[in-house]
């Protein structure tokens, strides 16, 4: 039986000496997993990038791992390889992507999110606020809602409850809605909240639950952004 999937592959692995390991997440919004042999011949090493869109025919056979056969397809990495930064945050995408969902699991929306972000961020030069927006749209679809809108009454984040509240405690920080809205400049404190606050949730409510950690990916994005950011 054959089925064929559009999907972003965010996993890879040598699985034997020619074959390959993938995961790719589907335009319905479930992870699949499987072998891609011959996937490490000199002809297909430019095909199975993580990052990479591609039109996915899968194979199902009996007792068998799923056989998957990729062509590339739009919007093409290509022309993003020589920037650093939009590099960086598609492999940081696509490992968060591979820690929210299990394989078998259907999560509601979340091809079209990480769809929206990587053709908005593939073609246009303001884009990092955008980015943040997709980590806390990412937080809603798989369960963690933090209203980064409607909570304006509130001004101050609790980093041990995660929530809003309207007083300030030990372990809140001031909310930067207006971040969010796009009435601020990028300042270094400003983006360093705003990723704690995901960590932080992502970590308690999601990773911790698995057993994972943050993806190295995830880290060196956040230190090339934070390091390129005026004081």
């Amino acid at each position: 039986m054959q089925i064929k999937h559009r999907g972003l592959l965010v996993y890879s692995k040598i699985y034997k000496e020619n074959d390959l390991f993938i995961k790719f997440l589907s335009h319905r919004d479930e992870l699949f997993s499987g072998i891609v042999y011959g996937g490490t011949a000199k002809k297909n090493k430019n095909v199975y990038q993580v990052g990479y869109f591609l039109d996915f025919e899968i194979f199902y056979k009996p007792n068998k791992p799923l056989s998957l056969k990729g062509e590339i397809s739009k919007p093409y990495v290509s022309n993003i390889v020589n920037d650093k930064y939009k590099l960086n945050c598609l492999l940081c995408i696509t490992a968060l992507v591979n820690l929210s969902i299990l394989e078998g699991q259907k999560i509601n929306n979340i091809f079209n999110i990480v769809d929206t972000f990587l053709i908005k961020m593939f073609n246009e030069k303001k884009w990092f606020i955008d980015f943040c927006i997709f980590l806390y749209q990412l937080l809603k679809i798989i369960g963690y809602e933090i209203n980064i809108y409607d909570s304006k009454k509130y001004k101050y984040f609790d980093l041990e409850e995660l929530n809003f509240d309207s007083n300030i405690r030990n372990n809140s920080i001031e909310f930067p809605y207006k971040f969010f809205e796009k009435k601020t400049k990028i300042e270094k404190k400003t983006v360093n909240q705003i990723l704690n606050i995901f960590e932080t949730v992502f970590i308690k409510n999601h990773l911790s639950n698995l057993n994972l950690q943050l993806p190295n990916q995830y880290h060196l994005f956040k230190k090339l952004i934070i390091e390129t950011i005026k004081e």
